[in-house]
């Protein structure tokens, strides 16, 4: 153990100017590794400190140092138990917890007190906790192995011991030789020590009363000395109260220049505070004239908006509550909203007349009708007038921020007059497709009136006598000239080709103009609302709009499809894929049209499956005479024609699919008509009907 302690001394803490302790032999806990000794060394400086440091054997004899704590970094020593023999513990350091096992119980024992000792007598503001430790530790005090260690530390000390000098050994040496007989007679030495001592007093006295004059001089200046100690304490006393003066003098000063400090601070802090409360409310002169004096064509728009502008800055200014009591500010923000009122009332009324007049201009926005087979037809998009509220659009989003009430106003307005000018010209534009499409023959309703375009929103209908498939082909009425359906397909084509531009058109417009997409740029409703709401809060925002100005399309569409398919049923096929494919490019464009398709395409589907009902029926329906033999069926004969028209007209579509579904219902209707008819005739053979479905098959 000596040898152990001698090599961690020397190779560890001597260079270190440090002193080794205690150690103990450990391993790291739960942990099968090379053990490691947990060493606690104090330094040779005053005040000395103490240092925990967990040292690992490298090789033979050789050792290096891994760790090092502070005394006063340990947090805490958990003993783990109170148990003699046990051998876990734990030090918990500000860094984290560290878990031992000892080689040795009484290792561990002598390490922990020694802990303790040095935690007890150690200056540390914060003394770590000691859990589980036993009590007996304490008390008992060092143990055997303690007492080795301690004699073996004072072996270490008496290596300063130095010889005594001659003299010393002289002085020895007679002492010595007096008092040789002080074993024998104790009686006589100590008599003789007594007699001594008198001697010595005497002597003492006698010294002291021949040197009776030397010290009343003493005394004299010691007296002196006394007086002069006194002027020095009262002139000391004089300066400690003219340091008290200047300190207390000196602290009022730094207390006032604080509060200067503090007031130059509080003034900076209100004149900034100031000039930003004026900047922010104040209008540039040439602002406030034209907010003041009424809007005209002569002042021109950049300076209206500039103006605007300014005001819509100056009063959504920030300003700290406080301020705004002020009276200067209170005057000003009425100021404010009167300029406010009186430029909104005179913008929006110079807005208003130019929304009428632009309404009512019809020689830039109607085209002149062509011919009755003019193959062209065109809408016009109203580009002029675009352009010339373009130029307000500033103006209008001012509006829109500062005066909600006339903002609203204005686009309804807007809509009514543009929507009148846009009905006006889908009205002439349908009954230019219509004359195209019969060639300029005048459409006559039934019963010899003219057939008007106008209307509500009238039910798609089927003619009354339509070339059913039951019914035998002589009884069917005339059929519409084949160029004429081509002329249908081609003009609903362009129809609702020339629909799209011009509603995608006045769509961008008005979300530009009447700043319909607001939302998009506004960061703080993006932080409550999620991108799809603010998109559909913008689409049904811009749906609505769209559905005023262009209210008449699906009516007018309605009309103009239902005019011809009273013409021939047929067309309900052609309508059914034009429409859908128009539908689809509506959509992609994202305009307001693919609602509108969206809605008539539902009611001409509805007039498909009726008008194809009615071709089931009349299969159903369909009666032989039993008196005679059967021949070839009715359906039987219609059918190939229906199909290959039918294979035309929905070649390469989205909705083959909906003729594919009733070609399964007419044919299993024909199965099951031609069986019937075959258990029900009485002159002709079944194998004849059912020769019947074979062809039907084919």
């Amino acid at each position: 153990m000596a040898t152990l302690r001698h090599t961690l001394q020397t190779e560890i803490f001597e260079s270190l100017d440090e002193k080794l302790k205690v150690y103990a032999h450990v391993n790291k806990a739960l942990k099968k590794k090379k053990p490691s000794f947990l060493c606690i060394s104090v330094t040779g400086e005053q005040p000395s400190s103490v240092y925990i440091h967990q040292v690992k054997k490298i090789e033979k004899n050789t050792f290096k140092k891994k760790r090092t704590w502070p005394l006063t970094a340990l947090k805490c020593v958990d003993c783990k138990s109170k148990m003699k023999y046990h051998l876990e513990f734990d030090l918990a350091f500000d860094d984290k917890v560290y878990k031992w096992s000892a080689v040795n119980a009484e290792e561990r024992r002598i390490f922990i007190v020694y802990l303790w000792k040095e935690t007890m007598n150690q200056p540390i503001r914060e003394k770590p906790e000691f859990k589980d430790m036993p009590l007996d530790w304490v008390k008992d005090g060092v143990s055997t192995n303690e007492k080795e260690e301690i004699v073996q530390d004072l072996n270490e000390v008496n290596e300063d011991y130095q010889v005594l000098t001659e003299k010393e050994e002289s002085d020895l040496a007679s002492l010595m030789a007096s008092c040789e007989f002080a074993i024998s007679n104790a009686e006589a030495f100590v008599e003789m020590l007594s007699r001594d001592l008198n001697i010595l007093d005497g002597e003492n006295v006698q010294s002291v009363l021949a040197s009776e004059e030397q010290v009343t001089q003493l005394m004299g200046q010691i007296a002196t000395s006394l007086t002069e100690v006194e002027k020095v304490e009262e002139q000391l006393n004089y300066y400690d109260d003219i340091l008290i003066h200047i300190r207390n003098t000196m602290q009022n000063m730094e207390h006032k220049n604080s509060l200067i400090d503090i007031a130059n601070k509080n003034n900076f802090k209100l004149l900034t505070e100031l000039e930003h409360l004026i900047t922010s409310l104040e209008l540039p002169p040439d602002c406030e004239s034209a907010l003041v004096e009424q809007t005209s064509p002569q002042r021109p728009v950049l300076s209206c908006h500039t103006a605007a502008k300014a005001l819509q800055r100056a009063m959504s200014a920030e300003i700290h509550p406080a301020l705004l009591r002020l009276a200067a500010v209170q005057e000003q923000k009425k100021r404010m909203d009167k300029w406010k009122v009186k430029f909104s009332y005179s913008i929006s009324r110079h807005l208003n007349n130019l929304f009428v007049h632009l309404g009512n201009d019809s020689g830039s926005s109607v085209k002149p009708p062509g011919g009755p087979t003019d193959p062209q037809l065109s809408l016009p998009q109203h580009v002029t007038i675009h352009k010339e509220l373009a130029v307000f659009a500033e103006l209008m989003h001012w509006i829109k921020d500062m005066d909600t009430k006339a903002y609203n106003e204005l686009k309804k307005v807007y809509i009514s007059t543009v929507g009148k000018l846009y009905e006006r010209d889908i009205k002439l534009f349908l009954e230019d497709a219509k004359q195209t499409i019969s060639g300029g023959t005048p459409l006559m309703m039934e019963g010899g009136d003219k057939k008007s375009t106008s209307g509500g929103n009238p039910t798609p209908l089927i003619a009354k006598n339509p070339g059913l498939l039951g019914v035998e082909r002589e009884h069917w009425p005339a059929e519409s000239d084949p160029m004429e359906r081509q002329r249908f397909d081609q003009v609903l084509d362009s129809v609702l080709s020339q629909l799209e531009p011009v509603c995608l058109s006045e769509q961008n417009f008005c979300v530009q103009f009447f700043q319909l997409d607001i939302l998009k740029n506004n960061k703080d409703s993006a932080q409550f609302e999620g991108n799809k709401k603010i998109e559909k809060q913008i689409n049904e925002e811009v749906r609505s709009m769209m559905a005023g100005i262009f209210s008449c399309i699906e009516p007018e569409l309605l009309s103009f499809i239902t005019h011809h398919e009273r013409q021939d049923s047929i067309y309900c096929m052609y309508i059914l894929v034009r429409l859908t494919q128009h539908v689809m490019t509506a959509q992609d464009a994202g305009s307001f049209l693919s609602k509108s398709y969206g809605s008539i395409l539902v009611q001409v589907k509805r007039s498909y499956d009726k008008y194809m009902q009615v071709q089931l029926s009349s299969i159903q329906d369909t009666k032989v005479n039993k008196k005679n033999k059967c021949g070839i069926l009715p359906f039987v004969a219609n059918f190939e024609e229906f199909a290959r028209n039918c294979e035309l007209i929905f070649k390469n579509t989205e909705r083959k699919t909906d003729l594919h579904k009733w070609y399964v219902r007419l044919v299993s209707a024909m199965f099951e008509v031609i069986n019937n008819i075959a258990s029900d005739h009485p002159k002709t053979p079944a194998q004849v009907m059912f020769c019947f479905s074979i062809i039907v098959a084919q």
